[in-house]
């Protein structure tokens, strides 16, 4: 053959050649792999006749690219068959890095032609079918004899069985390259499971619906995020608990749900990443397999490690390395074991605080994660920072608050011959501030002094009030000889104190013991007054006057007295045991007296357990307001 020149007629052949296995492609009964060898066959022989084509002395006339325009018409009609094959071709490198695919590869993968070039083949093949890929592509390249390995190729909208042959292309003077030509078998989609239903950027089923509907896909797609973003913040300020794990939990199964097919949240405890919480779908097999993700920690090198470190997002539409999870104990990969085909990991991060991350993961037959998907998990992402924020702080101010409640109540009640204590402490369900409640015991003189009262209102102020009210009872009790004088006297201290609005009800007794009786001196200042439980079962509330402490100078507490014998019992209590209501909006207080005669008799222990347990049972367990109680049994 002449240089520079084909023979007459060689190119009409060919293009002829090209047109009959383009027509048998579609043809019933198409054998894929002989088309596909003599697709190959063409294209050797197109490479065999540029080769000869060029010029030992330069007869032609170069043009201004230095190559004969013979030379360069056999070029371009080559790149003209490449796309136009009617196979999906991918030329490679020899690192099976592809170098270019043609448009009925681009077709196949959903992607435009441009996106899969510089990307490892083997990024658009399922998992399970890699390593035997990879091992197929290496054979070729050493020995130069084609091969073949069947497969599923990931595209936009799922997977796809396939048969992958590949053949070497030897260049002068160049390093050899690899054609690899992708035959579908079938031409069903496979998925892995019914969570793919509108998931990732490129969904089957979000394309059906955008198809089916006369709403633009995009506005369609918008919709789609914004009631994601709605369903999770509801879920966020629906969190009663403050609880973070709660929190986590519900968000990680609610995403599971219905944007991934798994979801993987790691926190930062203390400088190092841990693996919070992980859902998956809902069956024996994933549960287990949940289970194990949860007990793997992020590796410094695994992607959620590396977001956490840079504060930037990661998507990665067809990631090509198995270990970018971690591995499990056994070494088995974990995006191998999730078996996923499309990864977003985002930064769970509040301005500057960065707690940890999110993964996403679709597995390989549900398509893959877009820019917009991107968006939204991190959207997400933030959502999440700010509960995680607001759930510590609430922890916090929860802790400090019980920190300071406890403060203002007795550890523990004494041990006294001839009398027996018993206390309880119920906080409001509908309330996570401080109460105002406090109850005391301790020796006065000779008596033994039992303060109960509750402050208005809730949070810090009431608890410096409190604190204040208890701690001047308890010292002005050994200054003075009755619980009246002692009232009115904190009650001066209460009035130099700024307190607002604020004031306390309060009772106090001084208790002493006379042979086989107990005298009871008794103050009170606006307070309920306490119920005197007979060992015989007659019940007696006494009614006591007085005036809040706190508010007005001239205010002077009532004084009672009475004789306890032995079995009787006196029962001190907040008005949060009165004041609790039932479902029919009925008081507790109207049962108060037959429920203590119920449990005449028992120990004080006894008797605080019981009315405890009926007065949480009466209200459903919805307190309004602190309960607190306080009993004390002369016993022999």
């Amino acid at each position: 053959m002449p240089q520079g020149k084909w023979p007459d007629g060689a190119l009409a052949d060919l293009a002829a050649r090209r047109d009959a296995l383009r027509q048998a492609v579609g043809l019933p009964g198409a054998d894929p792999r002989a088309l596909i060898g003599a697709a190959l066959t063409e294209l050797d022989g197109a490479i065999e006749a540029l080769a000869a084509a060029v010029p030992a002395g330069g007869s032609e006339e170069p043009a201004s690219d230095g190559l004969p325009d013979a030379f360069r018409a056999e070029r371009r009609l080559l790149q003209v068959a490449f796309q136009r094959t009617p196979v999906a071709l991918f030329l490679l490198e020899q690192n099976g890095t592809i170098r270019r695919a043609n448009d009925r590869a681009a077709e196949l993968l959903g992607f435009p032609s441009g996106y899969a070039t510089g990307k490892p083949l083997t990024s658009f093949v399922d998992l399970p079918f890699r390593a035997a890929v990879q091992t197929q592509l290496a054979a070729v390249t050493r020995t130069s004899a084609a091969r073949s390995a069947d497969c599923r190729i990931l595209t936009s909208d799922g997977s796809v069985n396939a048969t992958l042959t590949a053949a070497a292309i030897e260049l002068p003077g160049d390093p050899a390259l690899l054609m690899v030509a992708a035959a579908p078998v079938g031409e069903a989609r496979v998925g892995t499971g019914t969570a793919a239903a509108g998931r990732g950027a490129g969904g089957r089923a979000e394309a059906r619906a955008a198809a089916a509907s006369p709403v633009d896909p995009a506005i369609a797609s918008m919709i789609k995020r914004l009631d994601m973003v709605t369903a999770v913040t509801r879920l966020l300020l629906d969190n009663s608990t403050f609880s973070e794990a709660v929190t986590l939990q519900r968000c990680a199964r609610l995403l599971a749900g219905e944007m991934a097919d798994w979801v993987i949240i790691d926190i930062d405890r203390g400088g190092q990443l841990r693996r919070q919480f992980a859902a998956g779908a809902r069956n024996g097999q994933a549960d287990q397999l949940t289970r194990a993700v949860r007990n793997v920690d992020p590796e410094p090198e695994s992607v959620p490690w590396q977001v956490h470190s840079t504060g930037k997002s990661v998507l990665l539409a067809h990631p090509d390395d198995p270990a970018l999870l971690g591995t499990r104990p056994d070494g088995t990969p974990l995006l191998m074991a999730l078996g996923a085909g499309s990864l977003i990991c985002v930064p769970i991060v509040d301005q500057a605080t960065g707690y940890g991350t999110l993964t996403l993961a679709l597995q390989a037959g549900n398509g893959h994660f877009g820019v917009a998907d991107l968006g939204l998990a991190e959207e997400l992402g933030k959502h999440l920072a700010i509960a995680i924020r607001v759930d510590r702080m609430f922890r916090q101010r929860s802790e400090v608050a019980e920190a300071l409640q406890a403060s203002l109540l007795p550890a523990t009640l004494p041990t006294v011959p001839g009398l027996e204590f018993a206390a309880a402490y119920i906080g409001a369900t509908q309330w996570q501030e401080i109460s105002g409640d406090f109850y005391d015991v301790f020796p006065a003189g000779d008596d033994w002094a039992i303060a109960i009262g509750d402050v208005c209102g809730k949070g810090q102020d009431a608890a410096a009030m409190t604190a204040a009210a208890r701690h001047s009872i308890r010292a002005l009790a050994h200054v003075h000889d009755s619980p009246a004088e002692v009232l009115n006297g904190a009650n001066e201290v209460l009035l130099d104190g700024d307190y607002g609005e604020r004031f306390v009800t309060a009772s106090l007794a001084f208790l002493r013991r006379h042979d086989r009786r107990v005298q009871v001196r008794l103050g009170g200042c606006g307070h309920p007054g306490p119920a005197v439980v007979r060992a015989d079962g007659r019940v007696e509330i006494l009614e006591v006057d007085g005036m809040p402490l706190g508010l007005f100078g001239n205010a002077e507490a009532s004084r009672m007295k009475l004789e306890l014998r032995q079995g009787d019992l006196l029962f001190f209590y907040t008005d949060g045991v009165t004041e609790a209501r039932s479902a029919d909006l009925t008081f507790f207080e109207d049962r108060l007296a037959d429920e203590l005669a119920a449990v005449a008799g028992r120990s004080a222990a006894e008797t605080v357990r019981a009315v405890q347990e009926l007065v949480t049972t009466f209200s459903r367990g919805e307190l309004r307001d602190d309960v607190t109680i306080l009993a004390v049994r002369v016993t022999p």
